[in-house]
């Protein structure tokens, strides 16, 4: 089940454990829990603190717990963890075993402090790169405090659950039987979502922050290296971001960063976190900034506003708000988002299996998407609005080369259209003749492009039409005192690497205009 160098890693590991842990499975007949049984034998023998018990009394089959012997076991996967998710395993007993967590002590401490019964089941993907964060957050919640439960449920092995429960995206969490959210979710918005008091005691915290030199909006590739630069430079440096690694938490596979042959986006993500908070930078995460006030002409501290209320100061700003999923703006497109109408083939393509989709978007993204979909569902059909594919040369070979993949160029999307609870039917016109076509199916993939996140900033800094910061040379922005770097802006080729060096110019530009500023008295 596992291979030799996997299983020599994991006998390292286990070699933390503090106190024994105990799995205990409940199987049925299928393969997959035939499958499951050699998967925990085989970490059982790894290591004499972890006893295994096959007596189970759970409904989900195959499923088992983890937890510390002689103790309730608040942890479940009703899956074959592999993939993505054998990190969750991983961690869950080290965690069960007494490894401490690598979490802040006021956040181990509030998540001790919950009151209440909180049931948590969270539908998910072996495939998807976004399920695994959820996961091991949630579980932490479960190992932490003995109120909270967590199970993991792998949606492609419990098909008739998730048609039930509508389950169209993952990864999806219920709590106490209700819809949760779907999506990516840090520990941090989870908690504010499920401690009354959470987002009183953030927006307190913050308000006694003192002014930063450089204070950096955005989180990505381009916030995080500014950081880096400006931090580097002795001065005080701050990050405000939504989520901490931006777009690079939902791409799937990184192997055009030089010196980097390959990662996954999420480890990106951390080594980017990690690689500021060495360098002592203030990281505030889970705020969204609602406004900017730029340092006025005269000199003086420019302003952020988030959300909240709360203001930051920074004698100079970077602002790096990165992008998102451009939407194709037609009726049914939001009322069907994540109940057929979905942004990451990775994440949410299995829940397609044997079912018919369509990809909306002819580059890259969307050529791609059609390739990967193509070997789960039954078929594709790939839509593009111009009359010809805009993807690579050898993207497209390969497209045309599979047999369950139909290429319709010239095409307009119209509508997406449903029984209001799921995606049934996609809408098209044939841009040359106006002929409507209509195609039953499941799902919608829509990969057409990114939108700057920029509307905060609109009557503060030069736009583009599309959105776009205007920056000159050196990242400065219509604003003195203001710069700006990656998605967001007129540079042009949106790529990490890119970003991480406008990035750093844009902080050593605010490094310039600080020591050319006098300072106020």
């Amino acid at each position: 089940m596992l291979d030799a160098s996997i299983k020599t890693q994991l006998a390292g590991y286990l070699q933390r454990l503090g106190q024994p842990v105990e799995l205990v499975a409940a199987l049925d007949a299928r393969p997959a829990s035939a499958e499951l049984r050699a998967l925990l034998e085989e970490i059982a023998s790894l290591s004499p603190q972890i006893r295994l018990r096959l007596d189970g009394e759970a409904e989900r089959r195959p499923s088992f717990t983890v937890g510390a012997a002689g103790a309730p076991a608040r942890v479940a996967f009703a899956a074959l963890p592999l993939g993505h998710e054998f990190n969750s395993l991983v961690l869950a007993l080290l965690q069960a075993g007494g490894h401490p967590p690598r979490l802040e002590a006021d956040v181990v401490e509030q998540i001790r402090g919950l009151e209440g019964e909180f049931v948590f089941e969270t539908y998910m993907s072996l495939s998807c790169h976004n399920c695994p964060d959820l996961v091991q957050a949630l579980n932490l919640l479960a190992l932490l405090n003995p109120g909270v439960r967590h199970v993991a449920i792998d949606g492609a092995l419990f098909r008739d659950e998730v048609e039930a429960r509508a389950v169209m995206a993952v990864p999806s969490v219920f709590l106490n039987g209700q819809a949760f959210g779907s999506g990516r979710m840090e520990i941090g918005e989870i908690l504010a979502r499920i401690d009354s008091g959470a987002a009183a005691r953030a927006a307190a915290r913050l308000a006694r922050q003192e002014p930063f030199d450089v204070l950096i909006v955005g989180g990505g590739p381009a916030g995080a290296a500014a950081a880096v630069y400006a931090a580097r430079k002795g001065i005080r440096t701050g990050i405000v971001a939504e989520r901490f690694g931006g777009q690079t938490l939902d791409t799937l596979a990184i192997q055009n960063y030089v010196s980097v042959p390959e990662t996954e986006g999420p480890k990106f993500a951390a080594a980017l976190e990690a690689h500021a908070r060495s360098y002592g930078v203030e990281i505030v995460d889970g705020q969204r900034v609602a406004a900017l006030e730029a340092p006025p002409a005269g000199g003086g501290p420019g302003r952020v506003r988030l959300a909240n209320g709360v203001e930051l100061v920074g004698r100079a700003i970077v602002v790096a708000p990165g992008a998102r999923w451009r939407q194709v703006g037609v009726p049914g497109e939001d009322e069907y988002r994540n109940k057929g109408v979905a942004y990451c083939p990775h994440c949410d393509g299995p829940l397609f299996k044997g079912k018919r989709v369509a990809v909306i978007g002819g580059g890259n993204s969307g050529v791609e998407a059609a390739i990967d979909l193509a070997g789960i569902v039954s078929h594709v059909t790939l839509l593009e609005y111009a009359d010809e594919l805009k993807a690579d040369a050898v993207l497209v070979a390969r497209l045309r080369s599979l047999a369950n993949v139909e290429v319709v160029t010239g095409a307009q999307t119209t509508e997406i259209r449903g029984d209001g609870n799921k995606v049934e039917a996609l809408v098209w016109r044939e841009r040359a003749g106006g002929a409507e076509r209509h195609i039953e199916l499941a799902g919608v993939f829509v990969q057409i492009g990114l939108v700057p996140n920029t509307e905060w900033l609109r009557g503060t800094l030069e736009l583009t039409q599309h959105g776009e910061i205007v920056v000159d040379a050196k990242g400065a922005t219509s604003r003195p005192g203001v710069f700006a770097a990656g998605d967001a802006t007129t540079v042009p080729y949106k790529q990490i690497i890119v970003a991480a060096g406008e990035g750093s110019k844009a902080a050593l530009s605010a490094f310039e205009h600080l020591i050319r500023e006098a300072r106020p008295a």
